[in-house]
């Protein structure tokens, strides 16, 4: 886990003065020229990639082999996301041991599955199954223990953990869990591009999540060889692009993204294009809180003090309840 820190976070790049932005992916092969505007020429309004950083391999849980893109030494955060994680191997000994009982408080974490099964349960007795497609999003707040442990014994697991913070003046609400199945999940067709909607809004379709108190998007895009997709992102929303499958170009300056890097995106409209065989990619934005961040191990507070009681709450018991 990330190292407790106290730095102030503020909106990338010092585009707020732009009216709009748009998120556009434009699929050709890997090694063609950058995108051309509308009207010829390089998008000068795409936005650029600030910076690409390359998931790290590590392990969590009770040893389960993952590769952490955000939340690493590399890139600590991205207000308002804290951590995104993949596991994908094919290796039971990789994944069997799981994630056993934990504690989390003052965020709320993610959980997308591609392939393979897990089954959650926690403190508040909430328990689900998640199965390919499916998502689960879970408040922490004030307080929560939980389980994510598979639910195969052998094959591929593949999927996605992503921590979202919470403001300082909701860190200590009640905790709370939905439970997503993949038929729930909008799958939109957006020129050539396949998404599937978790979170957010994409096609004219809002995904499912519902009642969160940071409201980021989360879609799943799927672009064959010579796709296309344009999707409009609010400017002062900080956002990033993780290439799941193939890879991509993206931004005026066509900036190649391979599989496992995560393409840290600047203001303006931003330009995608795939290789040749096609790519799929998972694109975030949120608004940033731009509070004080401390984290250590399960819990993400706005200060040192607040990450002790955070400890001597789940040693004590008072972590949960009340």
């Amino acid at each position: 886990m990330a190292r407790a820190s106290t730095r102030r976070h503020f909106l990338l790049a010092a585009g707020a003065a732009i009216p709009a932005a748009t998120f556009a992916l434009l699929s050709r092969d890997a090694d063609a020229p950058a995108p051309l505007a509308a009207g010829g020429g390089l998008d000068p309004d795409a936005r650029p990639v600030l910076r690409i950083v390359r998931a790290e391999p590590t392990r969590d849980g009770a040893g389960v082999r993952l590769s952490r893109a955000l939340g690493g030494r590399a890139l600590p955060d991205l207000d308002p996301f804290l951590l995104l994680d993949e596991f994908h191997t094919d290796r039971p000994d990789d994944y069997i041991a799981g994630f056993p009982d934990h504690p989390h408080r003052g965020f709320e974490t993610v959980t997308y599955m591609i392939h393979g099964a897990m089954e959650h349960r926690d403190s508040v007795g909430n328990r689900g199954r998640l199965g390919p497609g499916s998502a689960q999003w879970m408040t922490a707040g004030r307080g929560i223990i939980h389980s994510e442990m598979p639910r195969q014994e052998q094959g591929l697991m593949w999927g996605f953990q992503l921590w979202v913070n919470l403001p300082a003046a909701r860190k200590m609400t009640k905790p709370r869990y939905q439970d997503i199945p993949p038929s729930a999940i909008p799958e939109v067709d957006i020129t050539d591009a396949r998404v599937r909607v978790v979170a957010g809004e994409a096609g004219g379709r809002r995904g499912p999540v519902d009642g969160v108190i940071v409201a980021p998007s989360l879609l799943d895009v799927t672009l064959e060889a010579g796709a296309s997709f344009r999707h409009p992102l609010p400017i002062e929303h900080n956002a990033f692009v993780y290439v799941i499958e193939g890879s991509a170009r993206i931004g005026p300056e066509g900036t190649k993204v391979a599989r496992g890097e995560l393409a840290v995106l600047g203001a303006g409209r931003s330009a995608i294009s795939t290789s040749a065989a096609g790519a799929r990619l998972l694109l975030l934005a949120g608004q940033p809180i731009g509070e004080p961040i401390a984290r250590r191990g399960p819990f993400v507070m706005n200060t040192a003090e607040e990450i002790q009681r955070a400890f001597e709450d789940y040693r004590s018991g008072r972590l949960v309840g009340g």
